[in-house]
């Protein structure tokens, strides 16, 4: 009687079999370990997900938190001194779940506000808000800690924020457990991102729109009524691009002939998603 084929769980190496054989090579630094990953990609044993995900962890070691960081200009922030009234247009509009809240300047942080924290507000109205009470420490970070180092303290202390400073104690930016991920599996979806089968155009309330950068400025003028020159670009965010004269980073915000432009997404490339605020004379003229 002839034996039976043994099974496939017992015929194959497992997938950690496979990739501990591949590392067997003893990789000398980095790029002799980017070789071999990539190696066990051609050769099914990673598939193209996992590959960029090890891509993307060696990455992450060898940069610093001031490469990715929001910086100083582009952060938005909260005064200590505001009133809910004043302050919570700035949070519905930017949609953060958390704020960084400042004295009299940038530079005197009294610790960060959680949006979440600010629900109470709608039953017990504002007549008694106190900002103390909500307040959750600051987490300072230098700007030449390494996102590796930083991903640690994220997972270890369990806070999404922290508080970018300079040599001098000054603060230059703001850094979020998000960003250091997306350096490693790439952009991180939420309910603002909206894929190609989807309109370039998306109404969101009012007179609120999120516009993929790369609609064709004509289609841009037909929905808005908003007569932008198409000799001198051929996408809406072109008609950004040359307004601000250089590659703008996400949250930078800018007025154009009565249009309130926000970047939404962009990387070192390109812009890719816009919020926009038509002015009401120029709301979309396309039914939804």
């Amino acid at each position: 009687m002839s034996e039976e084929p043994p099974s496939s769980q017992n015929n194959e190496k497992s997938w950690l079999d496979r990739i501990t054989s591949a590392f067997s090579a003893s990789p000398k630094d980095s790029s002799d370990l980017l070789e071999i990953i990539q190696e066990a990609h051609e050769n099914e044993l990673l598939d193209k997900e996992a590959l960029n995900i090890m891509e993307g962890a060696l990455q992450v070691g060898d940069k610093l938190v001031k490469e990715i960081m929001i910086p100083r200009s582009q952060m938005v922030v909260v005064s200590a001194n505001a009133r809910p009234e004043e302050f919570l247009p700035t949070i519905i509009e930017n949609e953060h779940s958390r704020y960084p809240v400042v004295g009299d300047s940038l530079d005197e942080i009294k610790g960060i506000l959680l949006a979440k924290s600010l629900l109470p507000l709608i039953t017990r109205g504002t007549e008694n808000f106190q900002m103390s009470s909500v307040l959750h420490p600051a987490n300072i970070i230098p700007e030449r800690k390494r996102l590796i180092d930083l991903l640690q303290d994220f997972r270890e202390n369990r806070y999404h924020m922290a508080i970018v400073v300079d040599e001098y104690g000054g603060i230059s930016g703001l850094v979020t457990i998000e960003d250091v991920l997306e350096e490693i599996v790439g952009d991180i979806e939420d309910e603002t991102d909206f894929d190609e089968i989807d309109n370039n155009i998306r109404h969101i309330k009012a007179n609120d729109y999120l516009v993929k950068a790369l609609t064709p400025l004509e289609d841009f003028n037909e929905e808005f009524n908003a007569g932008f020159d198409e000799t001198e670009c051929d996408t809406i965010g072109g008609v950004l691009m040359r307004h601000f004269g250089h590659l703008p980073k996400r949250n930078e915000v800018s007025m154009i002939n009565g249009f309130r432009f926000k970047v939404v997404n962009a990387d070192n490339r390109q812009i890719h998603l816009l919020r926009i605020t038509a002015p009401e004379s120029k709301r979309h003229t396309r039914t939804e």
